[in-house]
């Protein structure tokens, strides 16, 4: 038997681009995906919901998740914290997924230290696979992982998204009188050559998605 799942869409403009909203009918957030990666928002859904028929429905700030995200992008970083998610994936790329929210806004880590923090730290290159594989950007801070030389390595969205969020939740926090512990600021990374990159990130380079043919129907 075929499982079902009825999605309910929106859609926000945010200062990097529109943003694509998908929820289920509990009010949890199943993705969140930049409009001009929709191709790779299908592929997901298909790869992550293999038995399960997805279709979907336009609604206006379903449950009030749109409201929540604008408020975060105004600069309340608190307010995307106790949302609610619902992921598919395997149970590994789920505990990664759930130790990328407890990252606080203002902090990053790195690869290798995500993968120690969950006992699997020869499990590396899984980490960036899980990590690459995230639906729900944003509230599922993937864009709080970087390299271990401080480089800002790879993101689904864009690496000019993930400098600006990085810096909009650090210039937040800052004036929320929160501690800010940035591991480093975007805007100083060093520059290194090619060959000191890979040396210094061995384990830690960007993780492409496995390219696999979409097999969701719906258009966004």
């Amino acid at each position: 038997m075929v499982n079902q799942l009825h999605l309910l869409l929106d859609k926000m403009n945010t200062p990097i681009g529109e943003l694509l909203l998908l929820a289920d009918e509990s009010g949890s957030l199943r993705a969140v995906e930049w409009a001009d990666h929709e191709e790779r928002l299908h592929r997901l859904l298909s790869r992550q919901y293999r038995s399960t028929q997805i279709t979907i429905e336009r609604r206006n700030n379903p449950f009030g998740l749109t409201s929540t995200l604008e408020i975060y992008f105004a600069g309340d970083m608190e307010s995307i914290q106790s949302l609610s998610i619902a992921t598919g994936g395997t149970p590994f790329q789920r505990r990664v997924w759930e130790s990328l929210r407890s990252i606080p806004a203002g902090e990053t880590t790195s690869y290798g230290n995500l993968a120690r923090k969950l006992d699997a730290a020869a499990a590396v290159r899984a980490v960036g696979l899980a990590n690459g594989a995230n639906l729900i950007s944003i509230v599922v801070p993937c864009h709080r992982v970087i390299g271990a030389n401080g480089s800002l390595t790879g993101y689904g969205g864009g690496l000019h998204r993930k400098q600006w969020l990085l810096e909009h939740e650090q210039k937040y926090t800052s004036v929320a009188g929160m501690p800010s512990v940035f591991a480093v600021k975007p805007t100083d990374i060093r520059k290194t050559s090619p060959v000191e990159r890979n040396r210094s990130n061995a384990l830690e380079l960007p993780f492409p998605d496995e390219t696999q043919p979409c097999e969701t129907k719906a258009s966004f």
